[in-house]
C-alpha cells in the first residue's frame, strides 16, 4: 500500500498579525510547517509528502526542509487562490500508483502519530475518513435574515472536524473531477457530494489549527505538555 501526504500550507498568516506567511511563523523557535512536516516524515506508513505552499515561499521552505533534514519530501508546489485549489494542485502531483492520500493542514502541527495511523487504516477499509472531536458547546441554528434562533441542535450528534482527512486515491480524484468548482469548506464534503460514505476517526482537542496569536501560546503549552 502506497501512502502519500498532501500538506497544505498556503495561508497568508493575516489573522496571526504577522508580516510573514503562516507556515513560517515560529512556535518554540521552529517554523510551524517544520513541526508539521516532522510528524508526517517520521510516520512509518507514509511514503512521501507533497507540500503545497505560497509560490513566494517555496525557496525559503525548501531551505528549511534541508536545514532540518526533513525526509520524504517529494516536491513543493504552489498553492491556488482558494484552499480547494491548493489541494487540487497537490492531488495533481500524486504518483499514479498511490493507494491512499492524506490531506492535512500545515497549521495543525500537534497531530498525533496514532491518529494518522488510525486514519490510514480506516480509509483503506472504508474508502474515506475524517478526524473530528465532539463539540463541547451548545450549538444553535440561527436565521440569517432575522438573526433569531431557529432551533437548538443535539450536540451529541455533532463533531468539530479537523484534519487529516484521508481517502483512497480513486475516490478523492473522482470527487475533485466532479465537484472541484464548488468551494467546499473541507475535502470530505466533495466526497459526500458524490454519494460516498465518509467515516469518522475520533481525534484530539490538542490538534488545534493555529489561526490567531492566542493559538501560538496555546500550541507552545501543548507542545511542552506533550514533551
Amino acid at each position: 500500500m502506497k501512502v502519500e501526504a498532501i500538506v497544505v500550507a498556503a495561508g497568508s498568516g493575516r489573522r496571526l498579525k504577522r508580516k510573514i506567511s503562516k507556515a513560517l511563523v515560529k512556535v518554540l523557535n521552529l517554523p510551524i510547517i517544520i513541526h508539521t512536516l516532522k510528524k508526517f516524515s517520521l510516520h512509518p506508513l507514509i511514503n512521501s509528502i507533497i507540500l503545497v505552499c505560497r509560490k513566494e515561499d517555496i525557496a525559503n521552505i525548501y531551505s528549511l526542509v534541508r536545514k532540518h533534514n526533513i525526509k520524504k519530501i517529494k516536491l513543493l508546489c504552489a498553492g491556488g487562490e482558494r484552499r480547494i485549489d491548493s489541494v487540487y494542485n497537490g492531488i495533481s502531483c500524486l504518483d499514479k500508483n498511490t493507494d491512499i492520500v492524506i490531506i492535512h493542514d500545515g497549521a495543525r502541527p500537534l497531530i498525533e502519530r496514532k491518529i494518522i495511523t488510525k486514519c490510514i487504516k480506516k480509509a483503506n477499509s472504508m474508502g474515506a475518513c475524517v478526524v473530528g472531536v465532539p463539540v463541547k458547546s451548545t450549538i444553535k441554528e440561527v436565521s440569517n435574515s432575522t438573526n433569531l434562533i431557529k432551533k437548538t441542535l443535539d450536540r451529541n450528534l455533532l463533531y468539530s472536524i479537523q484534519t487529516p482527512q484521508v481517502f483512497k486515491t480513486s475516490i478523492i480524484k473522482k470527487a475533485f473531477e466532479k465537484k472541484a468548482r464548488f468551494n467546499a469548506t473541507d475535502d470530505s464534503l466533495l466526497v459526500e457530494m458524490i454519494n460516498k460514505k465518509v467515516a469518522l476517526v475520533e481525534g484530539s482537542y490538542s490538534n488545534i489549527k493555529i489561526t490567531t496569536p492566542e493559538d501560538i501560546f496555546l500550541a507552545e503549552r501543548l507542545f511542552n505538555k506533550m514533551n
